[in-house]
C-alpha cells in the first residue's frame, strides 16, 4: 500500500508539473501572439561609433523592437551619417539616426551626395547635437581662429562631425588647406588629444559626449567657443545651424560656452509600409524613459517637438502616429 500511495502521488506531483509547464508555455505563447507584429522582419538601425550617444541609444531601442514586436532588430555601427543616408538608399539598413545637415544635403544630392536620395523619410526631429570642439588648455586655443596651422580632428571621413566641422570653418574663411586634417572618430580623437598627436579636436554629438567625459578624468579640456554672431552668420546659408551653449560643469568647464547645434533626426526607408513606420514611431516615444535610462541626450526628445524642423517629408505612417496622439 505504501509504494502504491508514493506512486500516486509521484504520478500526480508529474501531472501537475506537465500541466504548469503546459500553462506556461501558453502563457509564453499567448504573450508572443500579443506583440504588435510588423511586416518587415528585420529592424536594423543605423548608427555610428560605438561610443557616440546615436549606437547607445539604438541599441537601447533595437532591445525594446525585439522584444515589443518580435522582429529582428539591431543596431549596426558606422561612420555615421552619410554612410547611413547611403545605407537606407542601397536598401541595407531600415532605420536611421542622422544629423539634418547631412540629411538636407543628401536630398539635394550635394556635397558628399553625387545625386539625390528619395527612399528616405523622416520620422522625428530628435535631440541637438552639439559642435564639442576640444583642445588642451597649454595651446592657447579659444576659437576656431585659433585653428590655423592646427593639427584638428574633424571627425571620421564623410561622417556628419566632419560635414558640420568643414561648414563651420569654411564659415569662418578657413579651408582644410590653412590646417592639419585628421579624419578621427570619438574614441580615436580623444586619444589623440590625451596623447598630444592633436592640437583639437571636433566631436558633435548629443551631451555628455562619453569619450569626452572619460577624456576629462586625465586631460587639462578646454572647450572652443563658437560666437553666436558667428553661428548666426552662417545659418543664413545653412539654416540647421543654431546658436546653443554647452552648459556649465558638463566637462569640467567653470562657463556655459557658446556653440553651434545642429537637430538629429531619425529617418527610415520610404518603402516601409505606413503600419510599420506606425508601430516603429509609437514604440519609440513609448519607450523614450527606458531610452533616456540609456543617454541623457535623450531628455532633449519630446513628443511636442518631433515634427519641429523636419528636413525631410514625414513618413505616413509616423503622420498617422502624430495625428492620433493629436486627437
Amino acid at each position: 500500500m505504501l509504494k502504491s500511495s508514493v506512486f500516486a502521488k509521484a504520478t500526480t506531483a508529474l501531472l501537475l508539473a506537465g500541466l504548469l509547464a503546459g500553462c506556461s508555455k501558453s502563457d509564453d505563447a499567448a504573450e508572443a501572439d500579443n506583440r504588435e507584429r510588423l511586416d518587415t522582419r528585420m529592424v536594423t538601425i543605423a548608427t555610428g561609433g560605438a561610443s557616440g550617444p546615436y549606437n547607445i541609444i539604438a541599441t537601447t531601442l533595437a532591445e525594446v523592437y525585439n522584444r515589443t514586436h518580435g522582429v529582428n532588430s539591431r543596431t549596426q555601427t558606422t561612420g555615421a551619417s552619410v554612410e547611413n543616408m547611403n545605407l537606407l538608399a542601397q536598401e541595407k539598413v531600415e532605420m536611421a539616426f542622422v544629423m539634418s545637415d547631412v540629411l538636407s544635403d543628401a536630398l539635394a544630392g550635394s556635397n558628399s551626395f553625387r545625386a539625390p536620395i528619395e527612399n528616405v523619410q523622416q520620422v522625428a526631429a530628435l535631440y541637438p547635437n552639439y559642435v564639442q570642439v576640444v583642445t588642451s588648455k597649454r595651446t592657447g586655443i579659444k576659437t576656431l581662429d585659433d585653428l590655423r596651422g592646427k593639427r584638428v580632428a574633424v571627425g571620421a571621413q564623410n561622417s556628419g562631425v566632419e560635414v558640420n566641422a568643414r561648414n563651420l570653418l569654411n564659415g569662418h574663411g578657413i579651408t582644410y588647406n590653412d590646417i592639419r586634417v585628421d579624419y578621427l572618430g570619438y574614441a580615436e580623437a580623444a586619444d589623440a588629444l590625451r596623447a598630444g598627436r592633436l592640437d583639437a579636436a571636433f566631436l558633435t554629438s548629443g551631451m555628455p559626449n562619453a569619450s569626452l567625459m572619460e577624456l576629462a578624468q586625465s586631460f587639462d579640456l578646454q572647450l572652443v567657443a563658437i560666437q553666436r554672431e558667428k553661428v548666426e552668420a552662417i545659418a543664413q546659408d545653412q539654416s540647421y545651424f543654431v546658436s546653443l551653449e554647452i552648459p556649465a560643469g558638463t566637462y569640467g568647464n567653470e562657463e556655459a560656452i557658446p556653440t553651434a547645434a545642429i537637430m538629429n533626426a531619425l529617418v527610415v526607408r520610404a518603402d516601409l509600409s505606413e503600419s510599420d513606420v506606425y508601430q516603429l514611431t509609437k514604440t519609440f516615444f513609448d519607450s523614450l524613459p527606458q531610452l533616456l535610462t540609456a543617454h541623457q541626450a535623450v531628455r532633449d526628445v519630446s513628443l511636442e517637438n518631433a515634427q519641429q524642423g523636419l528636413v525631410a517629408p514625414l513618413h505616413p505612417g509616423a503622420q498617422r502616429y502624430y495625428d492620433e496622439v493629436a486627437q
